[in-house]
């Protein structure tokens, strides 16, 4: 088998660390951790999973501290990974099979991002590029590093590997998220003054004061993402378009989501999130009809990101719907249709619907 090194940077991860290596200890592989100052137990955790800890003095930058700890790995092809991502399905095999086929491509890996919306734990896949050749790509960008090759450019061939983590980043207290949000912000600013012209890095100011709630912020910075020359078929970009009309339902602009969807309908509407925000905006503005329309397309709709746009917030909303025209039997199917989603479980409750074996 190709020899693989996984490196990690980490910093005061105690609670997360051995969760992330106990799946990787038992694999053929060479763990790397890059301690960017801990002073919790992380690095005694590390080195008790086999990992090769080295020190890395924080210098504000996120891709510093991963080319570091690449340099530190003593086989060409690099895992990347993060301290709060617990691997979920690995096939090393494979993996090294679609290696020998892809020598010069990177590989990506699933990732699923849990965090809490709508009064539920959700969770948001996306695809991240984290297996490569370092003889042939590094980190650039202090914050949400970015992987390039060594010739300059982010246009490379790619391939999905056999591997899925759970990511835990975005949980945690408000008051932890705070603190990230404040940290990221300031690197994120610092790459604006150098390239005021990069749309992603306006797209993740904003996802960063989304995940505090701060959606009037969140939505300044995604509407200046948005007014660039984008790439509809980019993943990120797919992702704006949700969070920026859920920013703007969410601070009352509902004309201006009705209108801006409305344009973007063509391009982004084979999304239930997508067609789960336009139902809510048309549902605000008391427009019930309208709204029911959007969300039975988002139960049918053929992408979906396991935030229960197709399913439980869906039926929830067509709960909502039947509620208002006083199809009360109706509105009691859809809620039912919910699972333990927290507010059809309150609605079924205030209707004196909720049933022993639902409480």
């Amino acid at each position: 088998m190709i020899p693989i090194s996984v490196c990690i940077i980490a910093k005061n991860e105690e609670k997360n660390i051995a969760k992330c290596l106990t799946p990787l200890a038992d694999l053929p592989l060479e763990i790397i951790i890059a301690d960017t100052g801990s002073t919790d137990r992380t690095k005694e955790v590390s080195k008790q999973y086999g990992a090769k800890v080295y020190d890395f003095q924080w210098i504000d930058d996120f891709s510093a501290a991963r080319n570091f700890s690449i340099s530190k790995a003593s086989n060409d092809y690099i895992l990347v990974l993060d301290s709060d991502e617990f691997t979920v399905e690995i096939d090393i095999e494979e993996i090294s099979r679609l290696i020998e086929e892809n020598p010069d491509a990177v590989g990506m890996l699933v990732r699923d991002n849990t965090y809490e919306s709508n009064g539920a734990i959700t969770t948001c896949p996306d695809h991240v590029e984290r297996l490569f050749n370092k003889n042939l790509y590094h980190y650039e960008w202090s914050i949400h590093e970015q992987l390039v090759g060594d010739d300059g450019t982010s246009c490379y061939p790619r391939y999905e590997i056999p591997l899925s983590v759970h990511h835990v980043g975005y949980s945690g207290t408000l008051e932890e998220r705070k603190k990230k949000v404040e940290r990221n912000n300031q690197l994120l600013f610092r790459e604006i003054e150098k390239d005021p012209e990069n749309p992603y890095f306006y797209f993740q100011v904003g996802q960063s004061y989304n995940m505090i709630s701060d959606y009037e912020n969140a939505y300044k910075y995604y509407k200046k993402a948005m007014s660039f020359d984008l790439n509809p078929f980019e993943l990120w970009v797919k992702m704006m378009v949700n969070a920026y009309g859920n920013a703007m339902v969410n601070t009352g602009r509902l004309d201006e989501a009705i209108q801006t969807y409305n344009l973007l309908y063509d391009v982004f509407g084979d999304c239930a999130d997508f067609h789960g925000i336009l139902g809510v905006a048309y549902l605000n503005k008391n427009e019930p009809l309208k709204a029911m329309m959007e969300f039975v397309k988002a139960v049918n709709s053929p992408i979906a990101y396991e935030t229960g746009a197709n399913t439980y917030l869906a039926y929830n909303n067509m709960g909502i719907v039947n509620e208002m025209f006083g199809n009360i039997p109706e509105a009691i199917k859809f809620y039912r249709m919910c699972g333990d989603f927290p507010v059809a479980k309150e609605a079924l409750r205030k209707l004196g619907a909720l049933e022993e074996s639902e409480a």
